[in-house]
């Protein structure tokens, strides 16, 4: 199907646009973007840098993606945003540009990043992620699949949040959060395993009882890190995969895990 322009809009020489794409009233794409097709800009919304944007993406007003890092060490060069498809952007939603020439930040496909919310420089964010309003996330920060952000919570610079975790609003993240929890607190402490998101998401009652198991051993059972990892190891349910992932996410931490209660 032919693009759609408004007249108001400036799409510079060298931008890339799919079929069907529809940009609106005074936005803008530059000339490094692509835009994939069936991708909707509305008003005022622009896409910048060295941006690549999916298919059938939704960018409401005042959406900013690709815009210079905000980090200070910046030398210059081409570092910029890769985006996957079906994401929703809502109102002044900013995603900003890699730091280093050639590298990027990344975003899944099926994301929806409420209004306000910022992605920083060099995060990585997966898939079926919902990042409620004003939530932010600094440099570097990696967000699995299936997250749950809650509303103006921050996640300090190079944190993990796991798959399927869900953080409480107005939460402070200054240390990993391991899949399947709720985090919630300032600063956040795990609270207990993200029953509900799980069970909505179609885990089988084995899987629950895996994540309910690796929980329980990981913050329940009175364990120093050390013994928590052995007993890990040696559980009955050991090599089930969500069991496995739980324990392989945080042996990798380097920042540490969000505190038990």
């Amino acid at each position: 199907m032919a693009k759609q322009i408004h007249p108001t809009a400036i799409v510079e020489p060298g931008a890339e646009l799919g079929d069907d794409v529809v940009i609106g009233a005074y936005a803008l794409v530059g000339a490094a973007s692509v835009i994939g097709p069936g991708t909707v800009l509305h008003h005022h919304a622009s896409v910048e840098g060295f941006t690549a944007v999916g298919a059938q993406c939704e960018l409401f007003p005042f959406t900013c993606i690709g815009s210079k890092t905000q980090d200070l060490k910046y030398k210059g060069g081409r570092p910029g945003v890769r985006i996957g498809d079906r994401n929703v952007f809502r109102e002044y939603v900013s995603v900003h540009a890699a730091t280093k020439d050639g590298e990027f930040t990344v975003i899944g496909s099926d994301n929806t990043i409420l209004a306000y919310s910022h992605v920083a420089h060099d995060c990585q964010l997966g898939n079926h992620i919902i990042a409620s309003n004003s939530v932010g996330l600094a440099g570097h920060v990696i967000v699995e699949d299936y997250v749950g952000l809650g509303a103006k919570c921050g996640v300090h610079q190079f944190c993990r949040v796991g798959a399927y975790a869900m953080i409480g609003a107005m939460s402070k993240i200054v240390q990993d959060v391991p899949p399947f929890i709720i985090a919630d607190g300032n600063p956040a402490i795990a609270r207990s395993i993200n029953k509900v998101g799980l069970e909505r998401n179609g885990f089988a009652p084995e899987r629950l009882e895996a994540v309910k198991q690796a929980f329980r051993v990981f913050y329940r059972a009175g364990h120093n890190r050390t013994q928590a990892f052995e007993s890990m190891h040696a559980h009955a349910l050991g090599s089930s995969p969500d069991f496995r992932h739980f324990l392989n996410f945080v042996e990798k931490s380097e920042r540490g895990v969000v505190a038990g209660r």
